[in-house]
C-alpha cells in the first residue's frame, strides 16, 4: 500500500473557516480539502436543501423533451420506457413509469435482456414498441450512441428522448432530445449525474410544468439515492443532496419494494454504504441471472405483500450470483497465475462458459487483487462480451478506445466499461490494451494507494469529533469517510488475529496522553507481528461506531499499519 497524505491547505483558509464556523481547525481541514471554503458552502453542504437543486430547464434540450412527453400525454400516444438492465437503468425506468402513470394510462416498460440484446438501445425493443403502436420511446441511462438504431425507431414513426448520462460518441442521435450533461454543448451546471439523476431531472420539469415544485417529488428519491450509490458517481454537489434526501426516504418511508429487500436482510438504518452492498446488488443480481424486468416490477409494486414474494425471488437470484461470482473468480484468479512467468500492466481473461451476468463483479474482484486495469470476456451469441474495471487514476474508457479497430462496439466510464468484440479479434485486442496500457499508465498507479486527510493523535478524538465527522455523510466519491493516520502506537497487549483462518487483526492501542481504543483491522491478520511485544507501530484508520449490548463506543477501522 502506498500512503499518500493529502496537501495541507492554506493555513490562512484554516484559520478564516475555523473562526467563521466556530470548529476546530481540524474539522476546518477536512471541509477545505472538499472544497468548502465559506460559510455558505458549508451550510450547504452540513444542511442540504431541496432548493439547492438547479433548475432542470438548464440542460440542453429539457424543454424539448417536456413538450414533446405532454404532446404525448395530451394526444393519449402510447409511450415506451426503456432502460439497461443494471441498477441505474431499472431504477430510471421505475422512476420514470411511476411518475408517467400518474398522469397517463398508456405507459408501459421495457428492459433489454441482457444475454439475447446485451446493453443500451436494441433493434429487438424498437421492433417490440412499432409491433405493440408505441410511437415515444424514451430510454433511460442508454441511447448516447444509439444514432443507427433512433433512425431506424423513426423510420417505424417511433420518436426517441434519450436520458443518458455516458460520454457521446462523435455524433449525437437524432432524438427529439438528448438530455446529457456531458454533451459539448451542454452547458448544464453539474454534469455527475446517473442516468436515474436525469431521469429525476426530466420529471422535475414536467412537475414545474405542471405548476408543482421538487418537493412533490420526493417519494422518488430512495430510487434516485440508490441508482447514485450503485453507479459509483461522486457524492458532491447535487448528487450529495439528491443522495441525501433520498437516504431518509430509504430509512423513514420507502417504496414497498425497497422495503421489502430491507426486510430482508433485517437492518434498521442504511447509510450509502449499505444501499451500495446490500440493495444494490440484489436489485442487479435479477438483471444479471434472469431479467431486469423483475427488477421493475419489484420497484413499481405499490401492494407490500406482493413486493414481498418478488423480494424473495429476487434474494434467490442473488444467491445464485454470489455461488457464480465465486466460482468464475476461482477460474479467472487461476488462468492469470498460470501467466503471471512475463510482467503485464493488465488482467484479460476470457473463458466461453463464464455467466455474462458476473463478469462484471468477477473484474472488480481480479482489480483488487492484483490492480491492474482488468478486462474479464465471454461469449455472447456469436460474439465476444467484457466488463472493464480500472484502478484508481487510470481512464480505463480511454484505453479501450484506442484500440477501437477490433471492437464491435463499447461504451463506459474512466473507471468501468463494456465492450464486445468478434473472437478472431481477442488476442490482438489483448495484446493491443496491453500495449496501450503500459505506454500511458503512470506506474505507480500499479500500487493501491490508501490517500489520507491528516495526521492526528488518538487524544484528537473525541465524541464531538466523531458526531461533526458524521455530519459529512453520505460518503462516496469526491467526499470519502476521512482516513486518518496516527504514529508511534502500541498495542496494551491483548492484540491478536481473530476470524476465520486468522484473517483479521483486533488491537486496542495507546499513545502517551491519550486513552486507549479499540481497532480492527479487516484482512490485516498477516500483520499480527507488527503490534506483538508492545513494538511500536503507526496506523491508518477511519473512525466508526461500535454497538456492544445497547453501549456505543468509538472505534478504529484499520486500513493497514506498519513498523
Amino acid at each position: 500500500m502506498r500512503w499518500t497524505i493529502k496537501p495541507k491547505p492554506e493555513a490562512s483558509k484554516i484559520k478564516t473557516l475555523s473562526e467563521a464556523l466556530q470548529i476546530e481547525e481540524s474539522i476546518a481541514k477536512l471541509l477545505i480539502q472538499r472544497g468548502i471554503e465559506t460559510f455558505d458552502e458549508a451550510k450547504q453542504f452540513f444542511r442540504p436543501s431541496l432548493d439547492d437543486l438547479y433548475d432542470p430547464f438548464l440542460m440542453k434540450d429539457m424543454d424539448k423533451a417536456v413538450d414533446r412527453i405532454e404532446k404525448a400525454i395530451a394526444e393519449g400516444e402510447n409511450i415506451l420506457v426503456f432502460g439497461d438492465y443494471d441498477v441505474d437503468g431499472t431504477t430510471s425506468v421505475a422512476l420514470m413509469s411511476s411518475y408517467l402513470k400518474t398522469r397517463t394510462e398508456t405507459v408501459a416498460t421495457y428492459i433489454p435482456d441482457r444475454y439475447e440484446e446485451g446493453y443500451g438501445v436494441s433493434y429487438m425493443g424498437i421492433d417490440f414498441a412499432h409491433d405493440n403502436d408505441f410511437t415515444l420511446i424514451v430510454a433511460l441511462d442508454c441511447g448516447i450512441k444509439a444514432v443507427e438504431k433512433v433512425v431506424y425507431a423513426k423510420e417505424k414513426g417511433i420518436d426517441f428522448i434519450i436520458c443518458d448520462h455516458h460520454r457521446p460518441g462523435n455524433e449525437l442521435p437524432k432524438a427529439v432530445a438528448v438530455l446529457d450533461p456531458k454533451r459539448d454543448d451542454c452547458s448544464y451546471p453539474y454534469d455527475e449525474l446517473c442516468g436515474c439523476g436525469i431521469g429525476f431531472k426530466l420529471i422535475q420539469a414536467l412537475a414545474i410544468n405542471e405548476g408543482k415544485s421538487v418537493e412533490d417529488l420526493v417519494e422518488y428519491l430512495d430510487l434516485v439515492a440508490t441508482a447514485i450509490g450503485a453507479d459509483i458517481v461522486p457524492i458532491t454537489g447535487e448528487n450529495r443532496t439528491l443522495a441525501y434526501f433520498g437516504l431518509q426516504i430509504i430509512n423513514q418511508q420507502p417504496r414497498p419494494g425497497i422495503k421489502a429487500l430491507i426486510a430482508q436482510v433485517k437492518k434498521k438504518e442504511l447509510t450509502i454504504t449499505d444501499v451500495v452492498f446490500i440493495i444494490a446488488p440484489r436489485i442487479n443480481a435479477a438483471g444479471r441471472m434472469k431479467h431486469g424486468n423483475h427488477a421493475v416490477t419489484l420497484l413499481t409494486e405499490t401492494d407490500f405483500n406482493l413486493a414481498m414474494r418478488y423480494a424473495i425471488d429476487i434474494e434467490q437470484f442473488n444467491s445464485d450470483r454470489k455461488e457464480a461470482d465465486q466460482q468464475i473468480t476461482h477460474e479467472a484468479l487461476q488462468q492469470i497465475e498460470t501467466c503471471k512467468e512475463q510482467e503485464r500492466f493488465t488482467s484479460v481473461v476470457y473463458n466461453e462458459t463464464w455467466h455474462k451476468g458476473v463478469i462484471g463483479i468477477v473484474a472488480s474482484r481480479l482489480t483488487e487483487t492484483y490492480y491492474r486495469p482488468t478486462l474479464v470476456f465471454t461469449k455472447s451469441g456469436d460474439k465476444l462480451a467484457a466488463s472493464a474495471r480500472s484502478v484508481s487514476g487510470f481512464d480505463v474508457y480511454n484505453a479501450i478506445e484506442a484500440c477501437s479497430q477490433y471492437i464491435e462496439q463499447f461504451g463506459g466510464h474512466k473507471y468501468a466499461a463494456g465492450l464486445t468484440l468478434k473472437e478472431e479479434n481477442y488476442e490482438a485486442f489483448k495484446q493491443a490494451f496491453e500495449d496501450e496500457v503500459s505506454k500511458t499508465i503512470d506506474r505507480t498507479l500499479l500500487t493501491p494507494e490508501i490517500k489520507i486527510d491528516m495526521q492526528i493523535d488518538l487524544k484528537d478524538i473525541t465524541p464531538k469529533f466523531y458526531r461533526i465527522l458524521k455530519q459529512f455523510a453520505p460518503f462516496g466519491p469526491g467526499n470519502m469517510t476521512p482516513v486518518f493516520m496516527t504514529e508511534n502506537l502500541r498495542d496494551t497487549g491483548y492484540g491478536k488475529c481473530v476470524g476465520e483462518d486468522d484473517k483479521h487483526l483486533r488491537v486496542t492501542v495507546t499513545q502517551p496522553d491519550a486513552d486507549k481504543i479499540v481497532a480492527i483491522g479487516f484482512n490485516l491478520g498477516d500483520k499480527c507481528d507488527l503490534i506483538t511485544d508492545r513494538k511500536r507501530f503507526k496506523a491508518v484508520y477511519s473512525i466508526d461506531e461500535n454497538e456492544w449490548q445497547g453501549t456505543a463506543s468509538l472505534q478504529l477501522k484499520l486500513r493497514d499499519i506498519k513498523e
